[in-house]
């Protein structure tokens, strides 16, 4: 097997990442980030899974599986509770190796403590990394780029004063795609590559008590959270009890491009990234067909699910027009999450849809839990 075809499922990559920090510790974090994920879940179905840290210490569960098949009823309630900080993460399923081992979060433990890792993206130089920390005498346990960065953090941790200076040393050496959500006992931090390849944003939490991370606006919503901006292509943000901090050494370094998919196919629809809502991104980008290839038809159709809003504008909806078309944007490839122990039915219902918005007349309405 060449180098190259033993990662290629790196190369398909495209998942979903989280993290909560509320200095209070009055948010149920196993709750929330079972919510992120699951507004998260198209973004991966091959696996995912959530870290908490519960004073200090560090610990989860990760399997293959939709976010409904591994956060059964049982091992929510069997997940600590009391935590202040939590990450989750949910994994595309590639053609690649599946294998628990490449699921994420990732807990590693050192002598300077123990950090969980969410990545999304794709190394390009993940190979040579690989075989350098191997030759040093690193153990692989499974063929994933995050196993790379984290060995590669942990080794910059034991030569720096703090975490943040360690993710800045790791920047310097990969390169390609990559949103990253670390904690530690102490610290949530995110940070995006310098071309921001991948989407990455900031929320405040209700009564400003804290801070959420995620790869799109969606898993914001699904907590409450307020979304804030964007994490800035080569940004490093800290949550901590002190606020909210940044770092920008590598911003500015290379040239913003993000993934134009983003828009055309990954995100969900009512997602914000980088200013713009994606189904209006969608419709303009059904303007410019029109406009560069115009048809006469009784019929236009869209492919779901993102295919459907490029087709309002083929079809000759001009913005603001009314029409019957009334839609409902749902996850279709996900199940009803089990009701959380400690939560009432109908308010744990309420919060797993509230990101779920739908578009009237072309215009985006507020989120409502189905009925």
């Amino acid at each position: 097997m060449s180098e190259l075809s033993q990662y290629t499922e790196s190369l398909h990559e495209e998942c979903g990442v989280f993290g909560i920090y509320d200095k209070t510790g009055e948010t149920d974090m196993v709750s929330a980030v079972y919510s992120a994920l699951y507004a998260l879940q198209h973004r991966g179905q091959e696996s995912c899974g959530i870290a908490l840290n519960v004073d200090g210490v560090l610990s989860g569960h990760r399997d293959l599986g939709l976010v409904s098949e591994v956060f059964t009823k049982r091992v929510l309630e069997e997940l600590p509770h009391g935590a202040k900080m939590a990450t989750g993460h949910v994994r595309y399923a590639t053609a690649g190796q599946r294998s628990r081992s490449n699921a994420q979060p990732m807990i590693l433990h050192h002598c300077k403590g123990a950090m969980a890792l969410c990545h999304n993206g794709n190394l390009v130089n993940a190979p040579k990394l690989r075989r350098k920390l191997e030759m040093s005498g690193s153990i692989f346990h499974g063929t994933s780029d995050p196993e790379v960065i984290a060995y590669l953090l942990t080794q910059n941790r034991l030569l720096t004063p703090n975490i943040e200076m360690a993710v800045s040393r790791t920047m310097d050496d990969i390169e390609g795609a990559y949103s990253l959500v670390i904690m530690t006992h102490t610290k949530l931090i995110a940070a995006r590559d310098p071309n921001g390849f991948r989407p990455l944003c900031i929320g405040e939490l209700p009564d400003g008590n804290g801070w959420a991370f995620a790869s799109e606006s969606c898993a914001l919503d699904a907590v409450g959270a307020k979304f804030v901006r964007d994490v800035q292509p080569g940004e490093i943000v800290i949550a901590d009890h002190n606020g909210l901090r940044s770092i920008v050494d590598h911003c500015g370094t290379a040239p913003h491009t993000m993934c134009v998919f983003e828009y055309i196919y990954f995100a969900r629809p009512d997602s914000i990234i980088e200013g713009t809502c994606v189904h209006e991104a969608r419709l303009q980008a059904g303007r410019f067909l029109a406009q560069e290839h115009p048809v006469e038809a009784d019929v236009v159709i869209g492919a779901p699910d993102s295919g459907p809003d490029a087709a309002l504008a083929p079809a000759g909806l001009r913005p603001g027009e009314r029409h019957p078309l009334r839609r409902w944007l749902h996850q279709k490839q996900i199940r009803r999450p089990y009701l959380h122990s400690g939560q009432p039915g109908p308010a744990r219902e309420q919060r797993a849809h509230q990101a779920e918005c739908h578009f009237v007349h072309g215009q985006r309405q507020a989120g409502r839990p189905r009925r």
